[in-house]
């Protein structure tokens, strides 16, 4: 069997165990590990990026690469309520790179640090056919951590923000279609959505960032939980600018919502008694029932696709 036969997701099943030792809190299966130390809660995420799938430099300058890097990294820090701190960054680069490409992409880190005040403590280099940028960051949790696998039935799931502008600016990349310069920015320089996230984590059960597109987060939440949920097709939140990208190029812009990714807004739940406690969009309510509807024109129908799968 292949890896695009079982996809990403059971895959991760297949090679996750549990954690032997008490101070892991949380292990695989959240936006990033939680270790209990002497003080406090230590957060640790870690994502990757590889040229010519998560970016190319047909339209992504060597800084936005850096930028972008840190960027996602730091969102998931984010979505644990918990604050970066530091990173390790660890890079596979053919041996043709030029020092150009490299002190952009530096560029690009040390700005996004200096932004949020993270200390590059460390990391690796090798070399190989294609640029690899690969970040840990740690964090210190600030609180309350809402996980993954803390939705209740009868929560409303909210979005932080308007989704599908990234996805759309790609498929503008690809098409070669020329203008929507601010829906093309979306896609080369996502930024995380720290104080959203602090703000959100209040008052939400679970929280994670859409970083796999709308219908992937909400798949990941209802697993952990064990529970369901119905997305209102019509209460998607999708910016006139992405709506107009979309339909320039014959797409879908809900569809670049749900399926797409890269917004890195907060998908969150929350109960009802703290919904007006909140800024965001209502998008749908959790459920008892496991298993996940699309409402739209009226007609609920259980949602076989997930969003982006790496492996697919």
């Amino acid at each position: 069997m292949r890896l695009n036969e079982i996809g990403e997701h059971n895959l991760i099943k297949r090679i996750t165990r549990k954690a032997k030792n008490r101070n892991v809190l949380v292990g695989i299966g959240d936006d990033a590990a939680v270790i209990k130390t002497g003080k406090g809660k230590m957060v640790i995420t870690v994502d990757t990026l590889v040229e010519n799938d998560h970016f190319t430099l047909k339209w992504f300058t060597p800084k936005q690469v850096g930028m972008k890097a840190m960027e996602i990294n730091t969102s998931d820090i984010g979505a644990m309520n918990a604050i970066p701190r530091y990173a390790l960054v660890s890079l596979c680069l053919p041996k043709t790179t030029t020092l150009n490409f490299v002190d952009g992409l530096y560029k690009g880190i040390y700005s996004v640090a200096d932004k949020y005040g993270i200390d590059i403590v460390g990391g690796n280099m090798t070399h190989g056919h294609e640029i690899v940028v690969d970040i840990t960051m740690i964090g210190e949790a600030k609180g309350k951590i809402p996980l993954r696998s803390n939705a209740r039935p009868g929560d409303y799931i909210i979005s932080s923000g308007n989704l599908g502008a990234s996805t759309a600016g790609l498929n503008l990349f690809l098409k070669k279609k020329s203008g929507f310069a601010a829906v093309k920015k979306k896609h080369v320089e996502p930024k995380a959505k720290l104080k959203k996230a602090y703000a959100l984590a209040k008052y939400t059960n679970a929280m994670e960032d859409c970083s796999d597109g709308l219908a992937s987060e909400v798949r990941n939440i209802c697993a952990q939980s064990k529970c369901g949920a119905v997305i209102e097709w019509d209460k998607i939140p999708v910016s006139r600018e992405t709506i107009k990208a979309a339909k320039a190029i014959g797409l879908e812009s809900k569809n670049f919502a749900l399926f797409g990714g890269e917004d890195f807004e907060l998908i969150a739940t929350v109960p009802k008694k703290h919904l007006s406690k909140v800024k965001g969009f209502v998008v749908g309510r959790i459920t008892k029932e496991k298993k996940i509807y699309l409402k739209k024109n009226g007609k609920k129908e259980q949602l076989e696709k997930a969003g982006y799968d790496h492996f697919a």
